[in-house]
């Protein structure tokens, strides 16, 4: 098994176009033709996770959060980051992170904080915009149903809960290929009149590649005419934190030291309390001041992240209770997330690992501590 097959196990529940454009996801460091000997994963790679790696003999580290975030321009062992980067290179560990990519999948960081918290019916707090696009092509009036099957077959068509969604209607079109043109519908350097179905149908932008080339291989045209355009539809499924409900309401005090046992927090920043039960809460893992304003409108009792400002808690304005339970705190879980799925993904081709080995990293990479 190569980086690629793991990269690509990974595409399946967070694609890299999810990710946000600030971020850097995806292979760091290292090839996607390496033969995966063992995986480590970690929250954070730093200097000590790469050791951690050679000691477990794990040419492959799987990190929620890059380690080259901005652009290197020098790899002299100055900084924390490059000493990272310059380990892994000299001992041939790849390193590859998902980072916001995962954040934004409907079974990601904020899924977890979810199921942790034992929330119910969690549902996308903030749906991702601009990941679904929509193709118009023409086909002969003969052969559009088998290329609609087959744009269908290759992910086009999903709508929410449904699937094989298309518009169609029936028209004309005119065409006249030119003296190299090799036709398969009328002649050289004559018009031709066709009976064409135009078909509409939207595609999620990881899938545009499948879906052209489904296109152009079930399409009898020397010539494809098509138009993608890209929709700022939003993606009910894929986005920034998520919003679930107890089964019953909690009082305040008790919700509080509930979520502060659950993150195993030092501590719980929060905002002033509203003497009211909290049922319906939002989460957001890491930095999540930008979405106050949606766990509001959401009509969340209580919203759940990290990194709050001073200025931040003012924002609840009495509508909503606070609670900032730390970065590392937030995204904990994320690791076992990405071992429980690759454990079950590989079950059906453990062999393909020398080593069989899928390692949750035992390094706590915390950088703040509490007195």
């Amino acid at each position: 098994m190569t980086i690629r097959d793991v990269a690509n196990t990974l595409e399946e529940i967070a694609p890299l176009n999810y990710a946000e454009d600030f971020d850097n996801v995806g292979l760091l460091v290292g090839s996607y033709d390496t033969e995966v000997e063992g995986i480590l994963v970690t929250l954070d790679t730093l200097e000590e996770t790469v050791e951690e790696a050679i000691t477990k003999k794990c040419n492959l580290i799987v990190s929620f959060h890059p380690i080259i975030f901005s652009g290197l321009k020098k790899l002299n062992g100055n900084s924390y980051v490059e000493r990272t980067v310059l380990k892994a290179i000299k001992n041939d560990i790849a390193i590859y992170a998902i980072h916001t990519a995962l954040d934004n999948s409907k079974v990601g960081v904020s899924a977890k904080m979810c199921e942790v918290l034992g929330l119910k019916n969690p549902q996308t707090l903030i749906p991702k915009k601009s990941i679904i696009k929509k193709l118009t092509t023409y086909a002969p009036f003969a052969e559009a149903d088998q290329l609609r099957d087959k744009l269908f077959e290759a992910g086009a068509g999903c709508i929410g809960k449904y699937n094989e969604a298309s518009f169609n209607f029936h028209g004309t079109g005119t065409f006249k290929g030119g003296s190299e043109a090799n036709p398969s519908i009328g002649k050289k350097e004559v018009q031709h009149r066709e009976e064409e179905i135009c078909i509409k149908v939207i595609f999620e932008a990881k899938d545009e590649s499948a879906i052209i080339k489904a296109l152009i291989e079930n399409h009898s045209y020397e010539e494809v005419a098509y138009e993608i355009v890209t929709t700022e539809n939003l993606h009910q499924d894929v986005g920034m934190g998520m919003i679930g409900e107890f089964d019953f309401p909690m009082e305040e005090n008790d919700f509080l030291q509930f979520v502060k046992n659950t993150f195993k927090a030092g501590v719980i920043r929060h905002s002033i309390k509203r003497n009211k039960d909290i049922k319906k809460v939002a989460v957001l893992g890491g930095s999540g001041s930008f979405a106050i304003s949606n766990a509001i409108r959401n009509g969340a009792d209580a919203y759940i992240s990290a990194d709050f400002k001073y200025h931040d808690f003012f924002k609840a304005e009495g509508k909503i209770l606070l609670a900032d339970v730390g970065h590392y705190e937030s995204e904990q879980f994320t690791k076992n997330l990405l071992v429980e799925y690759f454990t079950k993904k590989f079950t059906s081709f453990a062999p393909a690992l020398p080593s069989g080995k899928v390692i949750l990293s035992e390094r706590n990479t915390n950088p703040i501590y509490y007195l």
